[in-house]
């Protein structure tokens, strides 16, 4: 879960009180009801120290999997893997650059050059996974805009340049960002051809050898100190079926300062380029008499872990599947000099809630009535390393793509009461807000829409793995208009939370916490689950939206 989370945890509890065949049932401390009761029980469990913080690929951590996998079991949920289990194995590498003697150079004219420094000046990455030193010499740099190619807007940055060889340097974001000009793109709210991961991955496919973004801190959403935190250190990925062949040699960041002064020694200034970035028509621009030169020393290993998939099998149409999605996966333990702390991180709130609301959907629909659609469920892996594990599933999906007719991710409830609304990230996107939006209204509720949609925060949780692969998505949070208090105590929780409790030990379960308005919010997707589960709705993007010709070609095809 990345941080915008409207959430409380363990330390806030103060402000928070207030195959074939069927699969087995068996009694159990739940019911076949979204109780609070039921939720707190399902919680607590998995934000115990048993699993140490539930981190993929260690012992404790996957016997947090197991457990979700056998309440699946227990409420009657059949397994969703064809091969009749309620895993999918997860295979990943993590690579770790060695700041010592890996090095990024650009060369510039008349004996100009910059060596730029791992972590303070520039942060940078390889996805090759076949070889331990990765390095090229001597590649042109070419500004290339945004580095976007959306045919949907008439938008190709790469259209006037051939940069195999070379050395791409972009903006982050995209092109309304800056002008707030509505008809860029979603003006001031990101799209996915704003995120720093789409960026790599067009620059791959127009066979650049190297990538550079340019951090600035507003488009960005964050400072230098979280890209320079995140891409240092160990970094994982998914097995490759090219071992990270067909990806760039390099991928970075890199500090303002220093492509301004890069610009500069080419004779370009910045701020006139991002301004000819903005508009329609651009054409790439050399940046002349730069060129990259890069070494990159790499440790590799191989780890494993598992998606837990399961289904409630449909009565009339089997096939066609809504999809719930949440990560069970945490940080696991951290460490300290003071043998006394307590270093394991919980997520009870991220994302113990959401594995917990799963479960509770899927107990309710197993006691029937059956659904005419299947219902599947995805607890999934590795969300904390980059959404790995929802990924893989879209990768090596278990369910063709094109039989999915609409999802829900659920990621970090808050235990903050009942509220009059819910929070969709990314509102607008997609026709299964209609749907939403009529549940409800029958409860006197609203869709309250991201309230900082220019941070791109539909693109940062699992969902976004199946959204870009055509299937319409739908992401869920908290509200935080509460009944007792209004925005001021919604927001307050929220703020605390992650002031305090994001990502540390003291995101923990409490006894005494509030869940009415999580019970609520988790019957709210269930209706919104059940119903379309009872349609012949296929929901679709909505105009305008960049993952809207994906689907048209998915439901396309035969």
């Amino acid at each position: 879960m990345k941080i915008r989370i409207l959430a409380a945890a363990g330390m806030l509890s103060a402000l928070l009180a207030g195959c074939g065949g069927e699969a087995p049932k068996a009694a159990g401390p739940t019911s076949p009801e979204i109780t609070a009761a039921d939720l707190g029980y399902r919680i607590k469990e998995l934000a115990d120290d048993k699993y140490e913080g539930r981190a993929p690929g260690t012992p404790a951590g996957e016997a947090a999997a197991q457990w979700i996998a056998d309440e699946f079991k227990r409420v009657g949920a059949l397994p969703g893997n064809p091969d009749g289990t309620y895993f999918q194995t997860v295979e990943m590498v993590a690579q770790t650059v060695d700041p010592a003697t890996s090095s990024l150079k650009i060369a510039g004219p008349a004996g100009k050059a910059w060596n730029l420094k791992l972590g303070p000046d520039a942060v940078f990455i390889t996805k090759d996974q076949a070889n331990a030193t990765v390095s090229f010499e001597n590649s042109d740099l070419v500004f290339v805009g945004y580095g976007v190619v959306a045919p949907e807007a008439n938008w190709n940055d790469y259209a006037s340049v051939d940069v195999k060889g070379k050395t791409v340097v972009m903006f982050v974001n995209d092109p309304g960002f800056v002008t707030n000009d509505e008809t860029l793109f979603n003006g001031k709210a990101m799209t996915y051809y704003g995120r720093w991961t789409y960026k790599f991955e067009e620059a791959a496919r127009q066979g650049a050898t190297a990538a550079l973004i340019i951090h600035e801190e507003l488009p960005a959403a964050y400072g230098w100190g979280v890209v320079e935190g995140s891409w240092t250190g160990e970094q994982a990925d998914l097995v490759r079926a090219d071992a990270g062949a067909s990806r760039a040699k390099l991928e970075g960041w890199i500090q303002l300062n220093h492509a301004t002064e890069l610009f500069k020694a080419a004779g370009l200034d910045i701020d006139t380029m991002r301004a000819a970035a903005n508009k329609p028509g651009f054409k790439s621009v050399p940046m002349t008499g730069l060129k990259a030169s890069a070494t990159i020393n790499q440790t590799i290993r191989k780890e494993t872990s598992r998606n837990v998939v399961a289904t409630v099998r449909g009565t009339e149409k089997p096939t066609e599947h809504v999809l719930l999605m949440a990560h069970w996966d945490h940080l696991g333990k951290g460490a300290s000099d003071d043998p006394a702390a307590d270093v394991i991180n919980n997520g009870a709130v991220d994302n113990a809630t959401g594995a917990a609301a799963i479960l509770e959907i899927a107990e309710k629909l197993a006691s029937g009535p059956a659904p005419q659609r299947s219902v599947t469920f995805v607890a999934v892996t590795l969300e904390e390393s980059g959404l790995l594990g929802s990924a893989y599933f879209g990768e090596n999906p278990l369910i063709p793509l094109k039989d999915i007719v609409g999802g829900i991710n659920i990621d970090a409830l808050q235990p903050s009461g009942l509220a009059k609304d819910v929070i969709v990230i990314g509102a607008g996107a997609s026709q299964m807000e209609d749907l939403l939006a009529t549940v409800l209204a029958e409860t006197g509720r609203v869709i309250r829409p991201d309230q900082h949609p220019e941070n791109g925060y539909f693109y940062r949780s699992d969902h976004i793995s199946l959204a870009k692969k055509g299937v319409p998505m739908l992401y869920i949070d908290s509200g935080i208009d509460l009944v007792e208090g209004g925005v001021a105590a919604g927001e307050a929780i929220g703020k605390t939370y992650t002031d305090e409790a994001y990502h540390k030990p003291a995101d923990e379960y409490a006894d005494d916490w509030n869940l009415s308005g999580m019970a609520a919010d988790i019957t709210v997707d269930y209706q919104v689950v059940n119903r379309l589960a009872n349609s012949t709705d296929w929901p679709n993007w909505n105009e305008g939206n960049e993952f809207k010709a994906l689907r048209d070609a998915q439901r396309a095809a035969p």
